[in-house]
């Protein structure tokens, strides 16, 4: 599988020039964007050469409504199997305080074949 090349709308693009002529380093942006400082010089160079036809939109933004729709399914699997988890977990904790509380603490196989070693 291949790996496709990042877009950026129009946008997202003025918004990194926005922050560069605000007075952060090209640097800055670019690390706190992910991208390379290249690719702001590139878009500074095109918004500077012809403003008006800088980044123009091409084709549907924001990627196939297919692949949103997979990715959106994608985070709602992973948000169920999330809570799923998080339910599991508080379970434990309860039966471990419940158990605790009466004075009678789960142990692992390696305590209890200590303990019956020491009787």
């Amino acid at each position: 599988m291949g790996l496709s090349r990042r877009q950026f709308t129009r946008e997202f693009k003025l918004g990194a020039l926005g922050r560069v002529e605000q007075g952060a380093s090209v640097a800055e942006v670019a690390r706190a964007l992910d991208i390379k400082p290249k690719v702001l010089y590139r878009w500074r160079e095109e918004l500077r050469r012809s403003p008006a036809q800088a980044f123009p939109v091409r084709g549907q933004p924001g990627g196939s409504p297919d692949r949103t729709a997979d990715l959106e399914r994608k985070i709602g699997q992973q948000a169920l199997e999330i809570d799923f988890l998080r339910a599991c977990l508080q379970r434990i904790e309860e039966e471990r305080m419940l158990q605790a509380s009466i004075g009678n603490p789960r142990s692992t196989p390696r305590s209890r074949s200590k303990a019956g070693a020491r009787s």
